[in-house]
This record gives C-alpha cells, structure tokens and sequence, in this order.
C-alpha cells in the first residue's frame, strides 16, 4: 500500500478514517527536540554530544520562526498528483538558493559555543563557496554520505531540514492510500524515516513514520517490516525491559530494523532525540546480524 498526495479539497476524510500523512509543525518540534535532548543527556555516556545536538536544534527552532514563502507551484503539484510523485523530492522541487542563507545564520549562532572538531565542521562550512555547499547537499540528499565532509554532515542537514520542514507544513496537500508499493519513504520528500511512532490521543495506537528530513509523518501499519513490507518474521527488542518505551523492530525477510517509540509508555519520547540517545540498542541488535534502515540526523553512515 502506497500514499498518494493529492491537493487540498480533492479529498475528505471520512469519519473515524486513519490520517495517512501529517504534515510537520516546525515551529514547535525543534524547540521540544531541543528540550528532549538535554533532559537524556544528564547521566549519559554521550552527554556532550546530547547537549551539542540540543544546542543545533535550538538554532533550528530559530531558523525555523522565519521560514521562506512556498513558491506558488500549483501546476506543479498536480502533476506530481496525477503521477504519484512526493511533491517535495529532488530534483523535482528545486531549492530556493536562499537556504544557504539560513545555513549561515545557523552556523553563526552555534560557532561561540563549538569546540573542537565541531568548531572546524563549522568554519570548513563558512569557507565554502555557494556551488560547494550545493554539492554537498545534492550528496546528503542522495545518499551519498561518503561524499560529505562526516563532522559538517549533521550541521548542513540541519538547515536543509529547516527549509524543507517549514516548506512542507505551508504545502496545501493532503493524502490517501493507494495499493502499491514505496510506503518505506517519505511521501514528501522521499527521504528515510529515522524512526516509527505508536501515537497517542486520537491517534491512539496508530503507527507513523517520522521523516528524517521534512519531519511529516506518514501511517505504516504495525508489525510489518518498513523496508521490505514483509509481515511474516517480524521481532521486537530491547536491552533488558520488554516494556521499555524505545524498542528495535526487526525484520527475518530483509534482515533490517527501525526502531519504534510507544509514546502510552513514555509521552515524552521525540524520534530523532530518543534515537540518538539508544545507541546501545542499535549495537546489540546489529550484534545479532540486523542492519538499520533508518537515517539519524546527528549521525550519518560513513558510506
């Protein structure tokens, strides 16, 4: 099963009907990743990092507070409509030059408080010329990983974040499923999850997958493997508690896992925050011959 975009209007969800996509309200979520990663860095083995991650994601919370106008491309989004196309995917959608801008003024504002291999991924950044810092994120964007600078990776991702996120909250789009395949990646901007959620509220019990780059989140039924939709060995794990809010999903068919974060145990779980900071569980799963499929915005593969 696939999710379609479709524009706002054309579609009305009917009564007691499971949202497919929700689209991200960046000005909130990075001030709330913020606040979640320094309450898991006290105690942590990577509480530097944790503070570190929390500091960038309160300059994204900024950035975020004055996003660039979505250009008017109506025609456009019918196009990718009618042929099933996340409207927000290179190189379909053309960034505005103007989110180097906002890479600067992110940059600026994390620099005073960098040390270290931080300070360097920051000034090699503000060295680089506009083509430069174009190519590089063509490569993140395409998951060619092992062509970017690793330590300014995390640090560019964040500005591309900001720009597509606050793109994608202003699209006037909504969603329906279709039967097919691709519901692996974002229906947005075609980007991996970094992890599922079991939401709460009205959504109760429904899983959703969060995007690593845009933020929106699309439904994915539970207890199926989120690469390769199969249902038929699907495990869960944990270190050592079966109820632990933040647990390893992983697959027999395709031999990948996603982690997935029950928010009736813990309310207060945010993805990219809780992701990062159970590194371990990734470690013991991957001991077990399991590889991850999901993308974390603070720590890309090296290939």
């Amino acid at each position: 099963m696939s999710i379609r975009i479709v524009p706002e209007g054309e579609l009305k969800a009917a009564a007691g009907e499971i949202p497919p996509l929700l689209l991200p309200d960046p000005q909130t979520l990075y001030l709330a990743r913020a606040e979640r990663l320094e309450k898991l860095a006290a105690g942590h083995p990577m509480a530097n990092y944790l503070r570190f991650c929390a500091s960038v994601a309160r300059a994204q919370h900024k950035l975020a507070q004055q996003p660039l106008a979505l250009p008017a491309r109506d025609a456009y989004l019918a196009q990718c409509a009618e042929h099933e196309l996340p409207p927000l995917a290179p190189p379909g959608w053309a960034r505005d030059a103007r989110w180097q801008d906002g890479l600067a003024a992110l940059l600026a504002d994390i620099a005073p408080a960098c040390q270290g291999p931080a300070a360097d991924a920051v000034a090699r950044l503000q060295a680089m010329d506009h083509a430069e810092v174009e190519a590089m994120a063509d490569a993140l964007l395409a998951g060619h990983f092992g062509d970017a600078d690793p330590a300014a990776a995390p640090l560019m991702w964040a500005a591309l974040s900001v720009y597509y996120s606050t793109q994608a909250n202003q699209l006037k789009v909504t969603a329906r499923p279709e039967p097919g395949d691709a519901r692996e990646l974002c229906p947005v901007c075609h980007q991996a999850p970094v992890a599922s959620v079991v939401r709460i509220g009205d959504k109760a019990g429904l899983r959703y997958l969060h995007c690593t780059l845009c933020e929106s989140e699309w439904h994915y039924v539970r207890a199926q493997c989120s690469a390769c939709e199969s249902s038929r060995d699907i495990g869960l794990w944990t270190l050592d508690d079966a109820r632990a809010a933040v647990r390893a999903e992983t697959c027999g068919e395709c031999n990948s896992y996603l982690k997935l974060m029950a928010l009736d145990i813990d309310h207060q779980l945010e993805p990219v925050a809780d992701d990062l900071a159970t590194l371990a569980l990734d470690a013991a799963v991957e001991e077990q011959g399991f590889a991850r499929s999901a993308i974390n915005p603070f720590l890309f593969p090296a290939h």
